[in-house]
């Protein structure tokens, strides 16, 4: 098979389950930047090796390619199936919130804002992190008017914040310190 296909060289592009939208379509706008959002992540995990942030950012690249999967689907049972085969549920929020309350058990606690920066790998995190608020925003517009699982939303605000604290800790670790605001 090629990489290549052609079918989309007007400007549409193939959903999973069948169908075509134009590629500016809110629900391509949204996987696609879940898209750019895991390969922040991957830029993430290249620079500076750390091995607990590096050991907690694997997961959630799996759990974006289901998400951008279920995104990509308008079909409801396949949504279920992609959700599934990630285990994004309740229980993978939950293990978010412990890894965001490990990192912060590192930190000194926030008095106020933090300017986005520090060590290679702080800056990426807060790239990344901005790259999952867009995602987080894209999903909600695609949500007022297509029924996507409410999950998806509360695992994507947890992930921000969970970006945000590992910046952090990247910089703690990496002796970049913060600048506040």
């Amino acid at each position: 098979m090629k990489i290549y296909t052609k079918t989309g060289d007007k400007g549409d592009t193939g959903l999973f389950g069948g169908g075509r939208v134009a590629k500016s379509h809110p629900r391509v706008e949204a996987y696609g930047d879940v898209d750019e959002l895991n390969a922040a992540l991957g830029m993430v995990r290249a620079i500076e090796p750390m091995p607990r942030i590096d050991e907690v950012l694997v997961p959630v690249q799996r759990d974006l390619f289901a998400i951008g999967a279920l995104l990509a689907t308008p079909d409801r049972d396949k949504m279920r199936q992609h959700l599934e085969k990630a285990r994004v549920d309740d229980a993978r929020v939950s293990e978010l919130e412990r890894a965001i309350d490990e990192g912060d058990a590192e930190l000194e606690p926030l008095r106020a804002f933090i300017v986005p920066g520090g060590t290679r790998k702080a800056a990426m995190l807060h790239v990344a992190r901005t790259v999952c608020r867009r995602a987080e925003r894209r999903v909600v517009e695609l949500a007022s008017d297509t029924e996507i699982p409410p999950l998806v939303v509360i695992y994507l605000n947890r992930l921000s914040d969970l970006l945000f604290t590992l910046a952090r800790v990247a910089n703690k670790r990496g002796g970049g310190g913060e600048v506040t605001w």
